[in-house]
């Protein structure tokens, strides 16, 4: 295991101190002004051990010797960042306001972003992941309302199929290629009674780009991408990446985002089960070219539409045609006592390019005996194991040399890992990611592994 450097080891035996004391003495955080606004503000850190398989494939696409780095004749898809290191990932700071059930707003600002820093590693350190208004009463996936309600939520927001109890770090094959990152627009709510809601929203729309499915998004159109060490290795490797939807960072509504969703709920009303399901689609036109931060590569139909290439090479695209981009899906979540589901599947059509997505996990919280406590809070509350598969199915064939070979390979992953509570606030989270694609040029199968452990301390909202 390569040494980690001091002050890492260092931010992670702290973090871990804290995890146990902080909550302990945050007892009287959350304030509510004499406004008549409830103002909640909350803080939430998250160290690493991470431990990701090394692997290049070769590039299909002939890059000039300018492109390269130096002492290398031909581009590889490789892991982003191999090896075993110790990692502070994430600093997020939250503030929610509410006057009743019938506004609120939410704010959340990450300070350290590592792991969903997107498109490239280079993208913006300090980022705006939520800022939005909510007017009405919104009702949450799998609870049954009291009564009939509605919202109209303006600014950026998660998109409401989204996973939000998730109860790993990981994140899944279609979580990430469809709606992991946030968009920004406007999202109503209906609520039909109990057991019957609809969801609308006409938003920017998220840029298509690449991305590693394991902690590190990777380096694409980077400069640092050709800045080399002295043993001729990129600092960050490009990833062995799909099609994903990244985060939206700047208003731009050319191209607007319609999308919609029929769902109906059941449950005894005393909460020990409870089952929702949703039908769901969304539709945009894709644009000639988006300019994302931390490259010069561009989103939508830019990068789709590969570089360019002098001749006998044949153009470098995919076989794309037309500009339309659009998802059907469904998901169904579960509760019972302690036990939780999600399932979603995705239908997405890019341009006339295919492909389809499946997830489910499945989790159990087991509450623990109460055996310690730390200033009057039990120490060690609850264990959550996770079992998560998901696959994606690309229908892609023909085109030219696209330089990422790996939007075309079938992909299936496993992620298993356990929650343990330390204290409220804080727990430790262990998992293993197995990843299985098909590479067609080999003709065989391929991994790549990743281990992760997870420190996360949460102080307020």
């Amino acid at each position: 295991m390569r040494r980690a450097p001091r002050a890492r080891v260092e931010v992670a035996a702290a973090l871990l101190a804290l995890a146990t004391a902080a909550p302990v003495a945050a007892q009287d955080w959350d304030a509510a002004p004499a406004t008549g606004f409830d103002v909640q503000w909350g803080v939430e850190a998250k160290a690493h051990a991470r431990s990701s398989e090394r692997h290049r494939f070769a590039s299909p696409f002939p890059f000039t010797p300018d492109q390269l780095p130096p002492g290398q004749s031909r581009a590889f898809l490789e892991t982003v960042d191999g090896g075993d290191h110790l990692e502070l990932s994430t600093l997020t700071l939250f503030v929610e306001a509410a006057r009743g059930p019938w506004l609120a707003a939410r704010a959340k600002l990450d300070l350290i972003d590592l792991y969903d820093r997107n498109p490239t590693s280079t993208d913006r350190e300090i980022d705006l992941d939520e800022a939005w208004v909510r007017f009405g009463s919104e009702s949450e996936p799998a609870i049954l309302p009291d009564q009939r309600g509605a919202y109209l939520r303006i600014g950026k927001f998660a998109k409401f199929e989204r996973q939000d109890d998730r109860h790993l770090e990981s994140y899944g094959l279609s979580a990430t290629a469809f709606n992991r990152f946030e968009d920004a627009g406007v999202e109503v709510g209906l609520d039909f009674g109990r057991h019957v809601y609809l969801r609308g929203s006409v938003t920017q729309g998220n840029p298509v780009f690449l991305r590693d499915p394991n902690a590190l998004a990777g380096d694409n159109g980077t400069p640092e991408r050709r800045r080399a060490r002295p043993d001729n290795v990129p600092e960050r490797g490009s990833g062995i990446v799909i099609l994903y939807d990244a985060e939206v960072e700047d208003l731009d509504f050319d191209e607007v985002e319609l999308g919609a969703g029929l769902g109906v709920r059941a449950g005894d009303g005393a909460g020990r089960w409870s089952l929702d399901l949703l039908a769901w689609g969304y539709r945009r036109e894709l644009a000639e070219r988006l300019t994302l931060e931390g490259t010069f590569y561009g989103g939508d139909l830019d990068l789709l539409d590969g570089p360019e290439l002098p001749p006998p090479y044949p153009r470098a695209s995919l076989p794309i045609s037309g500009r339309d981009k659009q998802e059907l899906g469904a998901n169904a979540w579960l509760y019972r006592g302690g036990f939780s589901f999600f399932g979603q599947y995705v239908d997405q059509e890019i341009a006339g390019l295919d492909r389809r997505g499946y997830e489910g996990e499945a989790a159990w919280r087991i509450e623990l005996p109460l055996v310690w406590a730390v200033g009057g809070r039990q120490l060690l509350p609850a264990l959550a194991p996770a079992v998560r598969y998901s696959k994606l199915e690309p229908e892609i064939e023909g085109g030219g040399p696209f330089p990422a070979p790996s939007v075309r390979w079938g992909w299936e992953k496993w992620d298993l890992g356990v929650r343990l509570g330390i204290v409220s606030g804080a727990d430790l989270t262990l998992e293993y990611a197995s990843h299985r694609f098909f590479i067609p040029s080999l003709g065989a199968h391929h991994s790549n592994d990743e281990l992760l452990g997870t420190v996360r301390w949460k102080l307020g909202s």
